[in-house]
C-alpha cells in the first residue's frame, strides 16, 4: 500500500500549490503546522506505566490497570499528551479532511522513536473498517506511519492486518467496555508464500491511546500469527475520559 501514501503526498503538494497552508492552530501562512506551535504540544514527563505509557505518580512498576488485567502487547509509548493544541490537530486530522496534518504530526513520533527506540523489525498501522475508511477517505494511522517510517527507515510488515467487524465508537465508553468492544475486531492476513510475522517483532501506529484496548486486540492477532513481541506507538496519550 506504499502506493496510497505517495499518491496522497503528490496530490498534498499539488493543492499546496494552488491554495497555499496556513497553520490549522495559529492561521500563520506557511505550513499546515506551523514549528512553533508543535513545539508547544505538551509532551509525557515524569513516569510512565512500562506497559501501557499511561503517567504514573509513584515508582510501581506497572499502572494499576496494567497490574491488574494482563496484556499481550509488550508496551505503547506516545509522542504527546491529548491537551491543547496537540487535541485540536488531532481533530482536524482525523475528522476535518486536514490529512495533510499527518506530515508535521509524524514528526514528532519520530523524535519519540529517536529519543526512546523500541527494539522492532518492522511496523503496521492500526487498521480502519473498510466502510468507515471509505467514509473518511483515508486511514489516518496509515498516513502517520508511513510518514514515520520513511523518517526513520523500517520497513513494513508483510501481510495484512484487517479489522474483520465493525465496532460501536469507543467515545464514552469504559476500559472493560473498550475491550469488550474490540475483542476479535482484528485479524491478521500472511502474504501468500511467505512467513508473514512470524518470528517478527511489530510496531503497532496508531493516532490515540486511551485505554490501549485497540492496540491490545491488534495485538493478540498478530502474536497467534507468530509474532514474537508487538510494541504500540501513538501520535497522542488521552485520559481515559477523552472524547476522542
Amino acid at each position: 500500500m506504499e502506493w496510497y501514501a505517495w499518491l496522497h503526498q503528490a496530490g498534498q503538494g499539488l493543492l499546496n500549490l494552488l491554495f497555499p497552508p496556513y497553520c490549522v492552530l495559529c492561521r500563520a501562512p506557511g505550513a499546515w503546522l506551523c514549528d512553533t506551535c508543535l513545539d508547544q504540544f505538551p509532551r509525557p514527563s515524569g513516569k510512565v506505566c512500562p506497559r501501557c505509557g499511561s503517567p504514573i505518580k509513584d515508582a510501581a512498576s506497572l499502572c494499576r490497570s496494567c497490574a491488574q488485567n494482563a496484556l499481550t502487547i509488550d508496551g505503547v509509548r506516545s509522542a504527546v499528551l491529548l491537551e491543547g493544541g496537540a487535541r485540536q490537530a488531532v481533530h482536524q486530522l482525523k475528522y476535518a479532511g486536514y490529512s495533510a496534518l499527518a506530515t508535521p504530526l509524524a514528526r514528532l513520533m519520530a523524535q519519540c522513536w529517536h529519543a526512546a527506540p523500541l527494539p522492532v523489525d518492522v511496523w503496521a498501522a492500526v487498521p480502519l473498517h473498510v466502510a468507515r475508511e471509505r467514509e473518511r477517505g483515508y486511514n489516518q494511522s496509515y498516513l502517520l506511519g508511513c510518514e514515520f517510517a520513511r523518517l526513520v527507515g523500517l520497513p513494513a510488515m508483510s501481510g495484512m492486518l484487517r479489522r474483520v467487524r465493525t465496532t460501536r465508537a469507543q467515545v464514552g465508553l469504559n476500559v472493560s467496555e473498550r475491550r469488550a468492544n474490540v475483542d476479535g475486531a482484528f485479524v491478521y492476513c500472511p502474504p501468500r508464500g511467505g512467513q508473514g510475522v512470524y518470528g517478527q517483532r511489530v510496531l503497532l501506529i496508531d493516532d490515540v491511546c486511551t485505554t490501549g484496548a485497540t492496540l491490545e486486540a491488534c495485538s493478540v492477532a498478530l502474536k497467534r500469527a507468530g509474532a514474537v513481541s508487538v510494541w504500540g506507538l501513538t501520535l497522542a496519550r488521552a485520559a481515559p475520559a477523552s472524547d476522542i
